[in-house]
């Protein structure tokens, strides 16, 4: 699994201790990096090995190492902009109307790729909507639901919050999508260990790199608690049992841009 460069590697051992199965060691022979024998299904081929080599003096057969670029210190950012960059972040809830190009969305999520995933299975898909037609019957359709909680009585299921969002959709105002331009929807199947946190820090990648692209995100929590719900909604979405994990995301361009950094709660930290 490993090739090994033996003008390059300075037999430091530092792949085999940032291997996270310890599957790695150096040879007595040679001191040259081997994976143990018979321990190849245990390799998660994460690339620590190939990342943290300084000298440049191995590959991996499942990460090679000339896909796998060098860090450039000269695009580090430092703590203020780190904070500034994270703190910008706003859910974006006024869309300009703009029509978002197929290339951008496929870029961010190139990105959002790179995000982590339980034992680095990367079993992530991705379902994009543009066409207004089928945004329209998706909206349609949480209504429709959202107005048979309600027929229920006052103690449904989120009667409270919906009975507003219906009276507002009803005087023509969309508060479930927002007149988004797309929807993306990033799912993971029932073998993913960890399906719903792998789609949630994709989604967390897509929306921070997003405006870069000029655009923003909002989560679409509404949707999510209507496609949980409501099978015809997850047909229509072409959610079957094999995705039981997703969460859909509106994304476009901002009408309005924001100009300050928003204070919050302190955190609640309990020391131990």
């Amino acid at each position: 699994m490993l090739t090994i460069d033996e003008t390059k590697c300075e037999k430091d051992g530092i792949c085999a201790a940032v291997c996270p199965t310890q599957i790695i060691f150096l040879n007595n022979g040679n001191g040259m990096p081997q994976i143990k024998p018979g321990a190849e299904q245990m390799c998660l081929s994460c690339g620590h090995c190939v990342s943290a080599c300084p000298h440049g003096a191995l590959t991996h057969d499942s990460v090679d190492m000339y896909e796998s670029p060098p860090i450039k210190k000269e695009l580090n950012i430092n703590l203020e902009q780190t904070t500034q960059f994270l703190r910008s972040r706003r859910s974006i809830r006024n869309f300009s109307g703009r029509a978002v190009e197929k290339d951008k969305i496929q870029a961010l999520i190139e990105i959002a790729r790179y995000a982590p995933t339980g034992s680095n299975l990367q079993l992530l898909e991705w379902i994009v909507i543009q066409d207004p037609a089928q945004i329209r019957a998706l909206l349609d359709d949480t209504v429709t639901w959202m107005k048979g909680l309600i027929q229920k009585g006052p103690n449904a299921l989120f009667s409270p919050y919906i009975v507003p969002v219906i009276r507002v959709w009803d005087e023509g105002y969309d508060m479930i999508l927002r007149n988004t331009p797309v929807l993306v929807i990033a799912a993971a199947p029932n073998d993913a260990d960890f399906g719903m946190v792998d789609v949630l820090l994709a989604l967390s990648y897509l929306e921070l790199a997003a405006p870069k692209f000029k655009m923003g995100g909002c989560w679409a929590g509404l949707l999510h608690h209507a496609l949980r719900r409501h099978q015809p909604l997850r047909d229509l979405v072409g959610l079957t049992e094999r995705l039981p994990h997703y969460f859909p995301m509106m994304l476009g361009y901002p009408k309005f841009k924001f100009h300050r950094l928003v204070e919050r709660r302190p955190p609640k930290i309990s020391w131990k």
